[in-house]
């Protein structure tokens, strides 16, 4: 706000009150959002289990109507967020503006830095996506639907890397990194909760304390819950695949070749009560470890690939993929394809809905708990180091991971080597088969005893980050550990894993994806008020620096004692 009589922006609000209970089972909790949040996790839950039939007609009913409704919106919100993203990054000055309070430091090393945020924003979706994404691509994408080129040929390479690094970079952590900045600039800076409504208080002030701010809050819950969950049916699929390839027991695959009830279910008790614990340790302990390790074992991995696997074919589709990513971008971002009856008109438009437009989905559903998590551990970064680092590092580490893993897949087929065993394999297996082809048995089975290891530590820190920021947002943005607190962490993890395993039981991994995408779309529009808001308030506070006006809460603070004096 700007007084009129000075022309002189007044300070920041560093003050957004939360009710919260002083006592009982609920203390220290927001009561208006655990509990309705708790209500509608629950009744998700119930409705899939009791009524699995009609629960699968409503959520394909749903799924279509959103879908063709709203699939422009997703396209257009995130080529907006990328945009705002960039533009945060080159304003000049925001150099100077931390995530914290003038000369702060940072609480973790870059190298944990960059391997919490990775390891809980896409590392499970990475380790089946890593062949599954370019495979699917070189198979069918929007030039081999034109008629342009032929599938599963040499020329269809080349733009398979288009789409994957497009579904796989800055739209992902620039949606991820504008969440994570709106949250942890007002909360470090000005003193506000650590949760979701506060990044909205530069817009709507000290409304966000009532009723819509725990509208907000209880969205951002449920959309982290079937984000999650989408993730953590990949996963489990992923686990239960490398446990069979190991030889553990035929019972782990039903008749068509996917998870079997019994192994979805044990793998969920083993990965969720992992996670749980994890969640109880904290962040500095739990995660923090298993990031630090989830990011060597990466390397371990990826050096396999580049010694045994096709490393130089690999680094050449990395640099042509950025090259060709980074020059259609902008156009790739803003094309929105509409079925208009041709054969290949609607063709295009549903690749766009399977692919795109369920990315963005899950991007945005993903974003509360990643983008929370990624604030939490940010706390003394630059606006500009932050978004740099957010945005293009783990980018840059996606497109490296799929480029050499994903190309020697691609060139295992080509070459005849493969003879389709990988290309014919489920997605959750493709990894593992590219692994049994490129090595002897005994090999193959060490590796994928390792990619095995690797998703149990990349799915236990995604649900544990989970848990804890789901926790904080109930919280009122209180991160404090005691015995009361603990009890709310078991609750959210029994309800992921039930959530998981009644939608993979019942209705399959397409049922996880139709509810996430449905509970992303409430969520959606509050990224887009949180863009707006934390540009408001960089731009806002670069104004104050200029005019010598407070711009953190220890400032306000001072500010107020020193005019009382």
């Amino acid at each position: 706000m700007i007084d009129t009589n000075s022309n002189q922006i007044e300070p920041p609000l560093v003050d957004l009150p939360i009710k919260t209970a002083s006592s009982g089972f609920y203390n220290g909790f927001s009561t208006t959002v655990t509990v309705p949040s708790k209500i509608i996790v629950t009744l998700l839950i119930v409705w899939a289990i009791a009524f699995p039939v009609q629960a699968n007609e409503a959520l394909s009913v749903a799924n279509t109507t959103i879908i063709k409704d709203f699939a422009g919106w997703y396209v257009y919100l995130v080529a907006f967020l990328m945009l705002i993203a960039f533009v945060l990054a080159v304003i000049p000055n925001t150099g100077t503006l931390r995530l914290g309070n003038p000369g702060e430091e940072p609480e973790f090393s870059r190298f944990s830095w960059f391997a919490m945020l990775f390891g809980a924003g896409i590392g499970i979706g990475m380790l089946t996506y890593s062949t599954g994404e370019p495979l699917a691509h070189f198979g069918n994408n929007p030039d081999i639907i034109r008629g342009l080129i032929e599938p599963v040929s040499a020329e269809a390479v080349r733009p398979a890397y288009i789409y994957t690094f497009l579904h796989w970079g800055f739209a992902a952590w620039a949606t991820y990194a504008l969440v994570g900045l709106a949250v942890g600039y007002v909360a470090y800076r000005r003193g506000l909760p650590l949760t979701i409504r506060s990044a909205l208080a530069p817009l709507f002030g000290k409304a966000m304390s009532g009723i819509a701010g725990h509208i907000v809050d209880i969205v951002a819950v449920v959309a982290t819950i079937l984000g999650v969950a989408v993730t953590m049916a990949l996963g489990v699929e992923q686990f239960v695949a490398g446990m069979s390839r190991l030889g553990v027991g035929d019972w782990l695959l039903n008749s068509e070749g996917t998870a079997s009830s019994p192994a979805i279910i044990i793998a969920l008790i083993l990965l969720v009560g992992a996670s749980t614990a994890s969640a109880l340790s904290g962040v500095g302990k739990g995660i923090k470890w298993l990031s630090n390790l989830n990011m060597v074992l990466s390397f371990l991995l990826l050096s396999v690939f580049v010694v045994a696997g096709s490393g130089l074919l690999g680094f050449e589709l990395l640099f042509t993929g950025i090259y060709d990513y980074i020059v259609n971008l902008p156009a790739l971002s803003l094309t929105l394809f509409s079925a208009d009856g041709t054969a290949a008109g609607d063709a295009m438009a549903q690749w766009q809905l399977d692919w795109s437009v369920f990315y963005w989905a899950w991007w945005i559903a993903f974003a509360p708990f990643v983008g929370m998590f990624i604030a939490r551990v940010s706390r003394g970064r630059t606006v500009r180091e932050y978004v740099l680092g957010v945005v293009l590092v783990p980018s840059l580490m996606c497109f490296v991971w799929m480029a050499i893993v994903g190309g020697t897949a691609i060139d295992l087929e080509l070459s005849g080597v493969a003879g389709g065993k990988i290309l014919e394999a489920g997605i959750s297996d493709q990894l593992y088969a590219t692994i049994s082809v490129l090595f002897d048995p005994a090999i193959a089975s060490l590796l994928s005893g390792l990619v095995v290891i690797l998703l149990v530590t990349y799915l236990i820190t995604s649900a544990d980050s989970a848990i804890l920021i789901v926790n904080t947002i109930n919280g009122a943005g209180e991160e404090e550990d005691d015995i009361e607190r603990r009890h709310h962490i078991v609750f959210w993890g029994a309800a992921l894993a039930f959530v998981v395993g009644s939608m993979l039981i019942l209705g399959g991994i397409d049922a996880i994806r139709i509810t996430m995408i449905i509970g992303a779309l409430p969520f959606s529009f509050v990224v887009a008020l949180m863009a707006i808001s934390i540009t408001k308030a960089i731009i806002f506070d670069l104004i104050r620096k200029k005019q010598g006006v407070p711009t953190t809460a220890e400032g306000t603070e001072e500010a107020a004692l020193a005019a009382s004096q």
